[in-house]
């Protein structure tokens, strides 16, 4: 009985082993296979900008804001004193209100312009062609095949390949 089961487990690994072997191919050819990919670039532009200064400009009054002022004044000045006062505070107030019109006539203008440099940050795509995989051709025993590999193999170079045998 032993030796039944000696020489059926003897059958079966022969069997299995020459049904299924691992072996090396020798690779024929190798060519790259490509794919085109964006890649993100970042840069900065910078450039320059003629920027406007303001200052204030003293200029006079129109006829209309001088005379507008000056009838406020006259109107304030003339809440104050009595008789001969009010007279003189009424023309006092006339007298500050147009003078007043006239200090506040000052507007801001562009007096000048001076350079400044602006940045800003860019971001742009570059086209690139990057290596996906290989195509790789080989050859064993008179039996030609071929495969994807990330591996970047030389002509002429063995890989290991499984072979294996079944019956219909």
């Amino acid at each position: 009985m032993k030796t039944l089961l000696a020489t059926v487990a003897a059958v079966c690994l022969a069997a299995t082993t020459a049904a299924s072997a691992e072996d090396y191919a020798t690779i024929t050819s190798v060519k790259p296979n490509y794919q085109t990919v964006q890649t993100p670039k970042y840069r900065t532009d910078c450039r320059m900008n003629e920027v406007p200064v303001y200052g204030n400009t003293q200029g006079q009054a129109s006829t209309g804001d001088t005379l507008f002022g000056a009838l406020i004044g006259g109107v304030v000045g003339n809440q104050f004193g009595g008789g001969k006062g009010k007279d003189a505070a009424t023309v006092l107030g006339a007298i500050i209100g147009a003078d007043t019109a006239n200090k506040n006539s000052s507007r801001q203008q562009i007096i000048g312009y001076r350079q400044e440099q602006t940045c800003n940050n860019v971001t742009f795509y570059e086209t690139q062609q990057k290596i996906k995989n290989y195509t790789i051709r080989y050859e064993w025993n008179g039996i030609q095949g071929r495969t994807a590999t990330y591996n970047n193999y030389r002509v002429g170079d063995s890989i290991p390949i499984h072979v294996s045998i079944q019956a219909k």
